[in-house]
């Protein structure tokens, strides 16, 4: 499969909201329209140093989706990405779209001069572990939130 990666754009705004639904369906969470809604607008504007990327496929189809998110660093005096939110469409997974939004985010932070790329996923997420351990190095830390 032959896919192409790109920053969102307005007019992908029906398939960006439908992959994120899926996404947050497939973690088995809620999150509200309004926030979906101010998501979106965030993203387009580039504000909040968010950004994110869409795959679609040789026909044009949107595949996946990534939100990168840029920040600083009390260890470093560069920028860091948060790769918050990577979803491919279940129909074309084990198909590189995986991949190739995560090397594209790579080219992102590297063009940002970001030093340090990082994810989480649920330990019991084991095909897109595969890929992940791939493609990066798995840390020891334990995620705490509030």
């Amino acid at each position: 499969m032959t896919i192409r990666v790109r920053p969102v754009v307005a007019d992908d705004e029906a398939a960006w909201l439908q992959l994120f639904r899926d996404y947050v369906t497939f973690y088995e969470a809620t999150v509200g329209e309004d926030v979906l809604m101010s998501t979106w607008q965030r993203l387009l504007a580039g504000s909040d140093n968010m950004m994110a990327l869409i795959a679609l496929d040789e026909t044009g189809r949107p595949v996946g989706i990534a939100t990168l998110v840029f920040h600083r660093s009390t260890w470093s005096p560069t920028w860091y990405c948060y790769l918050e939110d990577l979803f491919v469409a279940p129909d074309v997974r084990g198909g590189g779209v995986g991949r190739a939004l995560i090397e594209a985010t790579y080219q992102e932070a590297d063009r940002r001069g970001a030093t340090r790329t990082y994810w989480a996923t649920q330990e019991k997420n084991a095909a897109a572990r595969a890929l992940y351990d791939r493609l990066a190095t798995l840390t020891d830390f334990l995620q705490y939130r509030r």
